[in-house]
């Protein structure tokens, strides 16, 4: 059932894994009669891709190495040999692709339930969410599945479909049409969608589309657009510069005196004042991310985490399963049984999608490329604050002199880009976030493995872009070049 067409379902599913002997059951009027915003705010829940894209986006960027034995799967192997991913099931390319479509649909659904309600006006919050809800799914396919966004060339790159309308046909044909196209409709939506946006309706605002998760997102969006003046908008819309330390996470002070399980239990927690958003995911990741035989060894942590322009430590606590399996205490799963007295489950792992550091970041690279110096100085200083061991504020200053000389650049522009780059690489690691940042900037690749082969992926490799679902061919969808 989830590998027919696109992948975008006929009924308004709650989620991929929720299609598990759905038509053996008599349909939920919850969903079936959206008559109401509470309604309709309930299948808002599900408008949010329930799969998790960090497993193949980690393994296929810099932060990972070959430490030779490990858990030893096709979602983690085959990216870091950067091949197209043999497996459709969790934590996959083609099961995002299944999740993002699934999520669309329930937006589009819940979209047409806004607009035939007698009271549209009552509606608002909830066209405000699906609005963005839509957008964001589509802003992820077209990062994962298309070229990143270059204004030289969106308009001849191959794209994804943006759909705004269910499905009434099993085999409804698509066009892919270009990375241009679906930026336009991702930026038509945001836009129509964020001054709808309300947090007073939700009982945790967090697990949907609240005001300070959609300034994020239109942050990242106007980021990878490279309209930085946008991004200094609306991520000082989220916190302002003078804000930000009391959103970010407080590593270096409370955190420290936290144990692993409580790290664990904070990190993607609602109560965590950093995370925005957070999606429920049907995936492996929290289990296996330290495990993976492709992932970060001592020599991996070393290079991410080893120095740093600040001339201080970082105060990110390091745990290992056994010598090689470095891991950094943030995701984890949980297992939800069958039922009361079973052995079997489903494991998920709780995603921030949107965080404090991610908009500091966005802001800080979008001042960057502005020359905005003082502004790019203020965040890396602000962040350092609270990730520095024993931050001394003389000490540990971020000067524009410090990023020259660590950096052996005369380039004002560019010394500040690699500190903000290598502050959230430190930042993100073990979640993905890296992977789009080396598209972004077309940062060659370079995996080696224990054998000693060495493989390169090229600036403009055709490889860089993950292949779309093979079975997507049914409606007329062309595959990525190879």
């Amino acid at each position: 059932m989830q590998r027919k067409a696109l992948y975008i379902l006929l009924a308004i599913l709650p989620s991929v894994t929720g299609c598990k002997k759905y038509l053996d059951q008599q349909p939920d009027s919850t969903w079936t009669q959206l008559d109401t915003p509470e309604k309709v705010s309930q299948l808002l829940g599900t408008a949010y891709p329930q799969a998790n894209y960090m497993t193949f986006c980690e393994a296929m960027s810099d932060n990972v190495a070959d430490k030779g034995t490990g858990v030893d799967v096709r979602t983690n192997r085959d990216p870091f040999y950067f091949d197209d991913v043999q497996n459709i099931n969790q934590d996959s390319p083609e099961y995002y692709w299944a999740a993002a479509y699934t999520a669309i649909a329930a937006a589009n659904n819940a979209l047409i339930a806004c607009e035939n309600a007698k009271d549209t006006a009552a509606y608002s919050r909830q066209k405000g969410e699906a609005l963005v809800a839509r957008a964001y799914a589509h802003f992820m396919l077209v990062n994962i599945f298309s070229r990143s966004y270059d204004a030289t060339t969106a308009n001849a790159d191959m794209g994804i479909p943006y759909v705004t309308e269910p499905e009434e046909v099993v085999f409804k044909q698509y066009d892919r049409k270009t990375v241009a196209y679906v930026y336009d409709q991702i930026e038509k939506d945001l836009l129509a969608g964020l001054p709808l946006i309300r947090d007073d309706k939700y009982k945790v605002p967090k697990y949907h589309f609240n005001q300070k998760a959609a300034y994020a997102f239109a942050a990242r969006f106007y980021l990878y657009k490279r309209d930085y003046q946008k991004v200094i908008t609306y991520a000082d819309m989220a916190f302002t510069t003078g804000q930000a330390v009391s959103y970010l996470r407080p590593w270096n002070t409370s955190y420290v005196f936290l144990s692993p399980l409580e790290l664990f239990n904070i990190y993607s927690n609602s109560s965590e004042n950093a995370n925005f958003l957070l999606v429920e995911t049907n995936s492996s990741y929290g289990r296996n991310l330290a495990q993976y035989r492709f992932g970060m060894n001592f020599p991996m942590y070393r290079a991410i985490m080893g120095s740093n322009v600040t001339g201080g430590d970082w105060c990110f606590p390091a745990y290992t399963y056994g010598t090689a399996d470095y891991f950094i205490p943030k995701l984890s799963e949980y297992f939800v049984k069958e039922s009361v007295n079973a052995t079997i489950g489903y494991i998920y792992t709780m995603v921030p999608l949107f965080t404090a550091e991610e908009v500091l970041f966005n802001r800080a690279e979008a001042n960057a490329q502005l020359g905005n110096t003082t502004a790019v100085l203020a965040d890396l200083n602000t962040y350092a604050g609270t990730r520095i061991t024993n931050y001394d504020a003389s000490a540990d200053v971020v000067t524009l002199a410090k990023c020259k000389s660590y950096y052996g650049l005369s380039d004002s522009k560019g010394a500040l880009l690699n500190a903000v780059l290598d502050f959230k690489r430190a930042e993100f690691v073990q979640e993905g976030t890296r992977w789009f940042d080396l598209m972004r900037y077309k940062v060659p690749v370079t995996h080696v493995t224990s054998q000693g082969q060495t493989m390169i992926l090229g600036a403009d490799d055709p490889r860089r872009v993950f292949q779309i679902p093979v079975s997507a061919k049914t409606s007329g969808l062309p595959l990525n070049p190879r």
